[in-house]
């Protein structure tokens, strides 16, 4: 078995520290968004569309516009979407989803 040269070691030591310094800080910022996510429900937000928003807003207009498309046209497919379903209501009901 072959060993890395002092300066090697060194530098695979500090990446390894690094990687374990950023995942504490990970760990501690879950935490912390958990906690803003109770901080919301304790004042009577809904939690799950809370996260949708957040989820959506990560998203383009584009990406949000071609994603409700294949979601709509799947949801016509298995009989979720009546005919008789006004597109506001359709999309009200696409959102709650």
């Amino acid at each position: 078995m072959t060993t890395l040269q002092a300066s090697a070691q060194n530098q695979l030591r500090q990446f390894v520290e690094q990687i374990e310094r950023l995942e504490e800080e990970k760990k501690a910022i879950a935490g912390d968004i958990r906690d803003k996510y109770a901080e919301a429900k304790a004042l009577g937000f809904d939690i799950k569309a809370l996260r949708q928003i957040v989820r959506l807003r990560k998203k383009s207009q584009t990406e949000r516009q071609e994603e409700e498309s294949i979601l709509e046209v799947y949801m016509h497919a298995l009989g979720m979407l009546g005919a008789g379903m006004s597109d506001a209501a359709a999309e009200a009901f696409m959102a709650a989803e």
